[in-house]
């Protein structure tokens, strides 16, 4: 039997320990510096995907500042009110907006901003006074019709807010705001408003501020347009199931919406995000849907990766955008039994020679460029969400 020296014994056994120490240590290094890596790339990445816009509001006469003038980014939850030297601070997710700056008894300004604006330099937004001219005074008076909302109301909640199953969770809280005019020689329905229109949205969870510019409706053509800028706020869900239950509608609405089909656009993901490219052409008076095989060399896409910003330009002006993914709503199918129940199917008409530009958030410019018909156009305030929408 051979014995082993106590000493010798001990200084093994230590040895050993030692070994198990840098044995743990090389093994929860392992899993520490690709855990350290992931949290730098991750604050990196969230670093880059926002960015800061300053600027002042100033009066285009005196050139002095405005306090308290209203400063938001058009159709997203981002806003603020300039402080006592008339500056603002906004950060937004990267994309593109319109900056929109309000003030009483000012015109409402807008300017485009972008991630490209982001950095040291400032920008200035002059606003001009309200001119009040008495004869278009006495025009609007002429024309105004006393019981407007008792009259129109209801037409301009289907045409403004939308006949959805979203529109019917809809109310506006400040109706008095609205004015009424009826020009019966164009035979034209215009309404303004003398504040923001205030908008609860029970069904999607957000309560706006609609800065109306106009909306007119003629009857002749049975065309409907208007035109402002929405300011949107998350509401307060009073449990889990309210929140989630909202969650669940805005996924419904952004699916196929036109926030949904600019990003996929952007990102070459139509067909995987269930939309469809055809063309429609004129043949002895009639109109025929082509289908586009390559959908990007159709549209002529062009993207620009030091602005990153995606162009368009289709090979026809008449676009048809068909959604696979969702059937239309039972309201839709009913007052278009013409149409498919088997798909949401718009068309994008272009102006002739006329290209959009798409930001990285469903942005696009210039919004006038191209009108929208068919299932699209049936979806309005209602079913609107911002551009600052990501999925929650």
């Amino acid at each position: 039997m051979i014995k082993m020296n106590p000493f010798l014994l001990r200084e093994r056994n230590g040895f050993m320990d030692l070994m198990r120490v840098f044995s743990l240590i090389r093994y929860h290094m392992k899993k520490i510096i690709p855990f350290v890596l992931s949290l730098f790339l991750s604050a990196s990445l969230y670093s880059q995907t926002t960015f800061t816009i300053t600027g002042k509001v100033l009066d285009s006469a005196t050139k002095q500042p405005l306090q308290a003038a209203s400063v938001f980014a058009q159709n997203t939850t981002v806003g603020t009110a300039t402080d006592t030297d008339g500056s603002f601070k906004l950060q937004l997710p990267n994309g593109g907006y319109d900056l929109v700056v309000t003030f009483t008894g000012y015109q409402t300004e807008t300017r485009r901003i972008s991630t490209s604006d982001a950095g040291d330099k400032s920008i200035v937004i002059e606003v001009k006074q309200k001119e009040k001219e008495m004869q278009d005074v006495v025009i609007k008076a002429t024309y105004e019709v006393a019981d407007g909302w008792e009259k129109y109301g209801d037409f301009f909640l289907d045409q403004f807010i939308g006949k959805t199953a979203n529109g019917k969770q809809c109310v506006i809280t400040n109706k008095e705001v609205l004015k009424f005019y009826y020009y019966k020689r164009k035979n034209r329905l215009k309404i303004l408003a003398t504040a923001p229109v205030e908008i609860v949205n029970e069904a999607l969870g957000y309560t706006i501020k609609y800065t109306l510019d106009s909306f007119t409706h003629e009857y002749n053509t049975q065309l409907s347009q208007y035109t402002g800028y929405p300011l949107f706020q998350e509401m307060t869900p009073s449990n889990d199931d309210q929140k989630q239950i909202w969650a669940a509608n805005r996924a419904k609405a952004y699916n196929g919406s036109i926030l949904h089909f600019m990003r996929s656009l952007y990102q070459k993901r139509l067909r995987e995000e269930g939309f469809e490219i055809q063309f429609i052409v004129t043949a002895n008076e009639k109109e025929l849907s082509m289908p586009v095989k390559d959908f990007y060399g159709a549209l002529n896409y062009s993207k620009d990766d030091s602005m990153q910003t995606v162009e368009v330009w289709p090979n026809q002006p008449e676009v048809a955008v068909i959604y696979k993914k969702e059937a239309p709503e039972a309201g839709y199918q009913s007052e278009n039994p013409d149409e498919s129940a088997k798909f949401q199917a718009s068309v994008f008409s272009f102006l002739p020679k006329q290209s959009i530009v798409i930001e990285r958030n469903g942005y696009y410019f210039d919004q006038t460029d191209f009108t929208i018909r068919q299932y699209l156009s049936w979806e309005k305030m209602a079913d609107m969400l911002p551009y600052d929408y990501n999925g929650q």
